[in-house]
This record gives structure tokens, C-alpha cells and sequence, in this order.
């Protein structure tokens, strides 16, 4: 459906200027979510599966992008709804307001009043009962009307379930050695790390948020400057358009669907011939109320990526999210499912591929929830795929999940209704019928003649895919977690193509290549952290340095003249002539082909972060400054000289203690132990073993030793000046 203009009721008079008025159109907006706040990543396209939602399965982010991310709108009008996409999902339905939580919400607490109170005998009301949590989850467990197939629960595993979990059955795998390998093509999910992360970025899953759809109906305040965040966005008070809100989605929508040749001669240069397009390349082009039709706006855009396609022989396919469902029981789903099924068939059927690899562009689907009963939901499925139209039964594909269809459950029905289906080694690891099939590769593979005529009969290239759980996974639920690169291939049956689902992307795929020795493995080499050889960036001219003027000019010889001229050329000498890298070298690894980047080494994609030290400052001259650049006056230095003269007077109390329990123990020691025992290395006889005793007792006692006399008479004499009464004292030692 096209976009429709909210009602406007005043509409601002034409500009004064007829010259200003005849430049209708804006200038165009920056696609780099780098630099334009109104561009966002799509979500799904950094995770491992299009139906991960674990933070562990995306890539950090924060790590990579510039400031640009952090730009937000200032000036947010109250009338614009806040829809904005729902980062869990792959498809644009991800923000249908009619989907409801599968968990209820909390019940205020009760008031001791509502509990009991005078009258006990009156029962209380049902909305003042307390709502215990566990029963809350109980029950929202039972019908998962939405659940994420690949979603990982936050919750900590109990000890019984990690009990459960270590005592099941050891997986049982096939003696297969993947050398030579036996599969045909290796793929990657919706994202290139490293084209991603390039000058200019390059990737097909730009997105936006309705709001910005709203907003940019409006023109800008400056309509002949680019957009700015702060300094030129849209005019609210202007009349709105259509048009120019559709305008600003398909400026997006073919600026992601042009970097898709880009991304298929670089996948083609390093070996990898099979990618999944990100269902977000056109964002909420499924929706109930902002959808729209591809064409006729990107279908020559999307002809020229399905040449380039066909003219390197790479495969092209898309995953629906896990909200398009045509099992559910409620109407509205299964609405919003038959639409977004119909947008990836046109996006498919725009590519205008070869007979052969238009059949091979397949759309994946998960069956989705058991709403409580499996075989209704399978009836469901019948009747609702009877109707879709033969665009989407060509394409649609079915795949097991790791929560609730396990390969013995689809396959029936795949047969039945002339279904193909995708095998899922990972899933099937997790969810299968222990009563037909164990855990691991060796049993399932008695099923490959059954999974592979499922294709067969539609004369579909048969593909599969392929992930692995994080090492330190236990459960379940926390194995259904992706691990950023695998470590092996499965038994694939020759001439079947394997996606590889993993965080890491075409890195996942380059490891394998490089563990394996596949084809093209001797063309990558490591990337030098931080640093791009295949991008072009502006040389950096020094600054010329400014001397300070004189007040007295001195006469000038020829030989100066001379000097200052040379000075003058060398200043004004333009800087060292950089070859510039063609377009179509830009961000393809250079001559050397440096594109890997090792594991956990994402931040080498971008460049270094500058870290700017401090400035010193200077003070006055004979002044002297602290840390902070502050003056340090004379009464700091006191406190200063105060604090170190209490640190170390506490110190050599702790040092005096110390010695005395030294001395206690020896003491101690010597009282305890005959005569002619050592305490320390030192022997204690008779005599010297009394005098150590009466020593350690005089150092022990809490009360100092008596003064001198001389110190006594002092001591006195100086009480007696306070009373002003005079007292002679004669000393010891002096004559009267």
C-alpha cells in the first residue's frame, strides 16, 4: 500500500523567492548510517541466523561504529508515532502492533487492606489476588505463540537441567573426513564484515524507523543543503507529502540494492560463490499500512545485481523472520505472513536470473509455534499453504528448528505437500525423535535419500546448513547459541551447497577454507590491524608552522634572500602524488588480498582510536603545578608535607608493633623451652635467657620508663612560668 499523508490543516504560503520555489527536489541524503542518524543497521544482518536473538550471536557494534551512531533526533514532535522496528525479527512485520507478548503481565502488588483487612469473610476481588511468577511462566511456556526458533534464553540453567543435560546419550557422528570435501558451494547470512566496515561501507541492509519515514515527508528547512542531524532536518511546520517520505525509503532501499554487485564480485574474487540476501534490504516494504510494491522503482537496479549474479554463477536465496507463520491460529498472522512472503517472491523474481539459479533462489521458512497441538498446526499449514499463490510455492522452502519441528516431523508433510526441505545439522543436534534417530551425523544420513528427493522432484539445487554451539554450552537452550566460526563440515552428500550460520560471516567460511585447504584458500591473507590498503583517503599536509614576528627587522643580504625563497617553494610545494585505487578496487583487499581478520579481532576493521593526552600546562613563572595544572601554594605544600609526616609516623608505629610481637614471641619462645634451645637461630642458656625475658617484659609495658631527673626538673620548670609562680629547683649536680 502506498504511504498516505496525515491531514494537514494550514499549509505555509509558497517561499517569496520563485527561483527557490523551482528547486523541488532535495539534495540527497547520505546512506551511511555512519554519518546519517536516520540510516540504521538492519539487526538481523549481524546475527548468526536470521531468528538468533542472543547479544552473544551479534557483533559488537560498539566496537565499530563511529559517532555516527550516537547521533539522535533533538527535536522529536509529540505527533509522529514512536513506531520504530523491533530489533528481534528479520522481517519488516517486526513491528505489527497486533502481536501480543507471549507472557502476561505482573499484577500490582496487594495492599494488606485487599488482603484480609477487617472483614474476612468478603472475598477479594480477582484483580487483588497476587500473581505468582513462576505460574506466569508456567503457563506462557505452554503456548509460545511467537517463539524464536534460534532465540536464547537469559535465564541460568538449575542443576537438574544441567544434570539432564550431561547425562544424556553421547552424539553418535559418521567417520566422514571432509578431504576433498564433497559439497558444492560454501555461504554466508545477509552481511560482509569487512566490505561492511570499508570507506565508503558496502552491505544491502540499511534500514529506518517509521518515524524517519513520517519525518522526511516534510521538507528540509534548507532544501538546497544536504540533511544534517541538528543544522538542516525536516520543517514540521511545512505540508507534508507522500511522495517525499517514499522518496526517502527508496533513495535507502536502492542504495542497499546497489551495493549487492559490489558484494558478489568480492565474494566471487575470494571463492565464495552462495549468499543469503537480508530480508531488511527493502524496509517495511511488507507492512500492513507503510508497504509498497518493488517495482517499477528497483527493478533495474535488482536486474543489474541478478546479472552480475548470473554472470558469475552465484547463488541467491532469503529467510523469512520467525513471525512469518502460516500455522498460527490467528487471522492477523497469517495476513501479515502472506504478505511478506509475497514481497521476497517479487524481490526473488525482480533478480531476472537464469532459469536454473531462478529456481535455486529459494525462500527458507521455519513452520513456527506448536500453539498446544501439532497435528492442528500442520492442518493449518495445509490449508493456508493451498492458497498461497505459485510465485511463493515455487520458492518456499521448510526447515527444522531447534525448539519444536525436528526433521522426522516436516519431512512427511515436505513429501505430501512436494515441499523441499532444508536440513539443519545444528537444530537436529538439538530437537529430534530419540525414539527413530540419535544425536550427531551418522543416523541422520540414513535420511539424505528421502531429504534430497524432496528437491529432486522440483529440480532445485539441494542445500543445507551448518553452525555449531559455543564450546562452553550445556543445555538445550544454551546450545541453540551459534558459535562465531565453526570448526569442521558436515557429511554433506556431493553437490549439495552448505550455508554457514555463524556471527563471523564470510570469516566463518574463510576459516574453513583455510582448515580444509578449499579452493582459494592460498588467496587471503591476514589484514594489518587497523590499517586499509585498498581504500582512498585524502593525504594529510602538514601544517605550516607559524613563527613568532620580530620587532626589529635586521638588514637583509642576498644570501637570506635567497635562503627565504627556497623556504617559501618548499612550503608551498604541493604534497607527495598519491595514486588514486580505481572504484572497482576500492575495499577488495588490495594486491595482497588481506581480508581475514583473525578470531575475536573485529575492532581491526576499523581504524585506531586517536587517544589524546592530556595538555600540560604551564604556570606563572617560579610557580609550580599539581596534576590538574593547578597552583600549588605554599598552603598545599603544608598539607602535603602534613599527609606524608602521618603516613610515615604510621608506618613506624606499624614497624614498632611489628617488633614487639617479634619480641613477645621469642620471649614466649624462651620461657617455654629448656635451657640450651634456639629461638631464631639464637641459643638461650641460663642468665642470657632471664635477661631476654626482662627485656621483652620492659618492652611490653604499656606505661614509658621514668624520666631523667634533669628531664623531671625541666618538665617542672616549665609548669610553673604557665602559673607565673617562681620555684627554684636545683638540679642534680649543681652547688647551692
Amino acid at each position: 500500500m502506498p504511504l498516505q499523508a496525515p491531514a494537514v490543516e494550514n499549509e505555509l504560503p509558497p517561499p517569496k523567492r520563485r527561483a527557490n520555489a523551482r528547486k523541488v527536489s532535495q539534495t540527497k541524503a547520505s546512506m551511511n548510517p555512519d554519518q546519517n542518524a536516520n540510516i540504521l543497521d538492519a539487526p538481523e544482518a549481524f546475527r548468526a541466523s536470521p531468528d538468533a536473538d542472543t547479544k552473544d550471536e551479534r557483533m559488537d557494534l560498539g566496537a565499530l561504529m563511529d559517532v555516527g551512531k550516537e547521533l539522535k533526533d533533538k527535536d522529536k514532535d509529540d505527533s509522529v508515532p514512536s513506531l520504530v522496528t523491533n530489533g528481534d525479527s528479520d522481517s519488516p512485520l517486526s513491528d505489527i502492533s497486533e502481536m501480543e507478548s507471549p507472557i502476561k503481565p505482573k499484577a500490582p502488588p496487594v495492599k494488606a487492606t485487599e488482603r484480609g483487612g477487617k472483614d474476612k469473610a468478603a472475598p477479594a476481588p480477582p484483580a487483588a489476588k497476587p500473581t505468582t511468577p513462576a505460574k506466569v511462566k508456567k503457563e506462557a511456556t505452554k503456548e509460545p505463540q511467537f517463539l524464536d526458533p534460534e532465540a536464547d534464553g537469559e535465564e541460568e540453567a538449575d542443576e537438574e537441567e544441567i544434570k539432564e543435560a550431561l547425562s544424556r546419550p553421547p552424539p553418535v557422528n559418521s567417520d566422514y573426513l571432509p578431504l576433498p570435501w564433497g559439497g558444492r558451494r560454501l555461504g554466508y547470512a545477509c552481511l560482509n564484515t569487512y566490505l561492511r566496515f570499508s570507506t565508503p561501507p558496502v552491505f544491502s541492509s540499511r534500514t529506518c524507523r517509521i518515524a524517519s519515514i513520517l519525518e522526511n515527508r516534510h521538507p528540509l528547512r534548507d532544501p538546497n543543503e544536504p540533511p544534517h542531524a541538528t543544522k538542516n532536518r525536516p520543517d514540521r511546520e511545512q505540508a507534508a507529502s507522500t511522495r517525499r517520505g517514499q522518496e526517502f525509503v527508496e533513495q535507502l532501499c536502492l542504495a542497499n540494492v546497489r551495493d549487492i554487485p559490489k558484494m558478489l564480485r568480492w565474494n566471487d574474487r575470494y571463492g565464495i560463490k552462495f549468499m543469503r540476501l537480508s530480508s531488511e534490504m527493502f524496509p517495511f516494504a511488507s507492512h500492513e499500512e507503510y508497504g509498497y510494491k518493488l517495482a517499477p522503482f528497483a527493478s533495474e537496479a535488482l536486474a543489474e545485481a541478478g546479472k552480475v549474479a548470473a554472470e558469475l554463477g552465484h547463488r541467491l536465496t532469503t529467510h523469512p523472520g520467525q513471525f512469518t507463520q502460516l500455522g498460527s491460529h490467528r487471522k492477523s498472522v497469517i495476513d501479515n505472513a502472506l504478505r511478506d512472503l509475497d514481497y521476497h517472491a517479487e524481490l526473488l523474481s525482480l533478480l531476472k536470473l537464469p532459469p536454473q539459479q531462478d529456481r535455486d533462489a529459494v525462500m527458507v521458512l521455519h513452520l513456527g509455534g506448536v500453539f498446544g497441538d501439532k497435528a492442528a498446526t500442520l492442518d493449518r499449514f495445509r490449508h493456508n499453504y493451498a492458497a498461497l499463490p505459485q510465485a511463493v510455492k515455487g520458492r518456499l522452502v521448510l526447515e527444522n528448528d531447534d525448539v519444536s519441528w525436528s526433521v522426522h516431523d516436516l519431512l512427511p508433510v515436505c513429501e505430501e505437500l512436494n515441499i523441499p526441505l532444508v536440513l539443519d545439522y545444528h537444530h537436529h543436534n538439538i530437537i529430534f525423535d530419540a525414539d527413530q534417530i540419535r544425536e550427531g551425523t551418522r543416523d541422520i544420513m540414513d535420511l539424505y535419500p528421502r531429504i534430497l528427493a524432496t528437491w529432486k522432484r522440483k529440480n532445485i539445487t539441494p542445500k543445507m546448513h551448518y553452525s555449531e554451539p559455543c564450546p562452553d554450552a550445556i543445555t538445550g537452550r544454551q546450545r541453540r547459541k551459534h558459535s562465531p566460526r565453526v570448526a569442521t563440515l558436515p557429511p554433506v552428500p556431493e553437490g549439495v551447497d552448505l550455508m554457514i550460520e555463524a556471527k563471523d560471516k564470510e570469516q566463518a567460511v574463510f576459516e574453513l577454507m583455510r582448515t580444509f585447504k578449499l579452493p582459494g584458500y592460498h588467496l587471503l591473507n591476514d589484514i594489518v590491524p587497523h590499517v586499509r590498503k585498498d581504500e582512498n583517503r585524502a593525504p594529510k599536509t602538514p601544517k605550516k608552522q607559524k613563527t613568532p614576528k620580530k620587532k626589529t627587522k635586521p638588514t637583509k643580504t642576498e644570501d637570506d634572500d635567497e635562503a627565504e625563497e627556497k623556504e617559501d617553494h618548499d612550503e608551498t610545494a604541493s604534497p607527495e602524488v598519491v595514486i588514486p585505487i580505481p572504484e572497482e578496487e576500492l575495499g577488495m583487499g588490495g594486491p595482497d588480498g588481506r581480508v581475514y581478520w583473525p578470531p575475536g579481532q573485529e575492532h581491526w576493521l576499523r581504524p585506531m582510536k586517536r587517544v589524546v593526552a592530556p595538555k600540560k600546562t604551564k604556570g606563572p613563572p617560579g610557580k609550580e603545578l599539581d596534576e590538574k595544572g593547578r597552583i600549588i601554594t605554599p598552603a598545599m605544600k603544608r598539607k602535603r608535607a602534613a599527609a606524608a609526616a602521618a603516613a610515615a609516623a604510621a608506618e613506624a608505629e606499624a614497624g614498632a608493633e611489628a617488633q614487639a610481637k617479634e619480641v613477645e614471641a621469642e620471649v614466649d619462645a624462651a620461657a617455654i623451652l629448656p635451657e640450651g634451645s634456639n629461638v631464631k637461630g639464637k641459643k638461650i642458656q641460663g642468665k642470657k635467657a632471664k635477661m631476654k625475658q626482662e627485656e621483652g617484659k620492659n618492652a611490653l609495658q604499656d606505661t614509658p620508663p621514668p624520666p631523667a631527673p634533669k628531664e623531671e626538673a625541666s618538665r617542672r620548670r616549665r609548669r610553673s612560668r604557665g602559673k607565673n609562680i617562681k620555684v627554684d629547683y636545683k638540679e642534680e649536680g649543681e652547688e647551692e
